[in-house]
């Protein structure tokens, strides 16, 4: 669900069956293997140049006490999106997962394949999704992730990430996350930063692996979310078949302020559907000196190559002087191992 929740071809769409693989096993300490600095360098991963240089020298003087830049550690939020910005978005783990759970839900009440989105996605009917929009695309989202306590959900979302593979590369999804950001995220963390992840993603579904997969504690994600009730019989938390609130470009900074409270003084998002450039502007009105990054997704090689067709987060970073990574020239690697 980053920039906008959009279907798959049902070439793809129907690629990804989830079967069952071998239950993930790693530990945190495995998890964070190559991630770390090699021989004193703490972004290995990242072509020597002069993007690795800025961000080393911004992290070197924001955090040396007595510097006029100083910033107090308390006051060192660093946010990043999710999809195309730590992990690949093409296509979105989120639309996958949607599909997993038609596939589920059928299985538990074949009834529900006579009914719309499920028959479409069934029967493999692109028209009902390219008449009804983004309006049928919500009604699949909203279809497949609510009607559930939170405990439900997240039992749901990690059993989809234990046997998921991303079509196309047919590896698990933990291997489509960038290892120069992994390596990023870690050498932030080591000078006192604090992480965030700032997504169009639902927040329950991120908060399943973001421990794991980044380091970065439950309560450190913000995302789109639906509407909640208490069920005080179950004594549990329900989600409704409603949204919230949807994170994505002037969503962003509304989210931000309201659950971490402060502006970030580092901010990194994409190129790719305009939806971090809300995020990055808000970043950069921070009374402490600020840095911004956007991925910029030009290795059809290694990952993919694509770009707006306006071009609007590209000017928008050369107008506001935003430090732009070229997947192809700044980074010695992309996927994790």
């Amino acid at each position: 669900m980053k920039k906008r929740i959009f279907i798959l071809s049902l070439s793809i769409l129907f690629l990804v069956s989830c079967k069952k693989s071998e239950p993930a096993t790693s530990t945190t300490s495995e998890s964070k293997q190559g991630e770390t600095a090699v021989n004193g360098d703490p972004l290995p991963s990242w072509n020597d140049g002069a993007l690795k240089k800025d961000i080393i020298a911004y992290v070197e003087k924001v955090t040396k006490e007595g510097s006029p830049d100083f910033i107090p550690t308390e006051n060192r939020i660093a946010t990043f999106d999710n999809d195309g910005t730590l992990w690949a978005e093409k296509p979105l783990a989120q639309e996958l997962f949607a599909f997993y759970r038609v596939k589920k839900m059928v299985e538990a009440n074949p009834e529900l394949a006579k009914k719309q989105p499920f028959k479409a996605v069934i029967e493999k009917d692109k028209t009902f999704f390219e008449k009804g929009g983004d309006k049928a695309l919500v009604e699949l989202v909203v279809a497949t992730h609510t009607g559930m306590t939170e405990d439900e959900f997240e039992v749901a979302a990690k059993d989809f990430f234990t046997g998921a593979k991303y079509p196309g590369k047919n590896v698990p999804l933990k291997q489509i996350r960038y290892q120069p950001q992994l390596e990023l995220l870690n050498y932030l963390r080591a000078n006192g930063f604090k992480t965030y992840i700032v997504t169009g993603g639902t927040v329950e579904f991120v908060r399943a692996i973001s421990p794991e997969f980044y380091g970065i504690p439950k309560e450190q994600v913000v995302g789109t979310s639906f509407k909640y009730k208490f069920d005080d019989a179950k004594n549990a938390v329900i989600r409704e078949p409603a949204l919230n609130h949807f994170n994505d470009k002037e969503g962003k900074p509304v989210a931000i302020q309201l659950q971490i409270g402060q502006r970030p003084v580092f901010a990194c998002g994409n190129e790719g559907g305009a939806g971090d450039l809300a995020m990055l502007r808000y970043s950069q009105g921070n009374k402490y000196p600020s840095f911004q990054l956007i991925v910029n997704h030009n290795d059809s090689i290694r990952e993919y190559n694509y770009q707006e067709k306006d071009n609007l987060s590209l000017n928008t970073a050369a107008k506001y002087k935003y430090h732009v990574i070229s997947m192809k020239d700044d980074w010695k690697k992309v996927f994790a191992d």
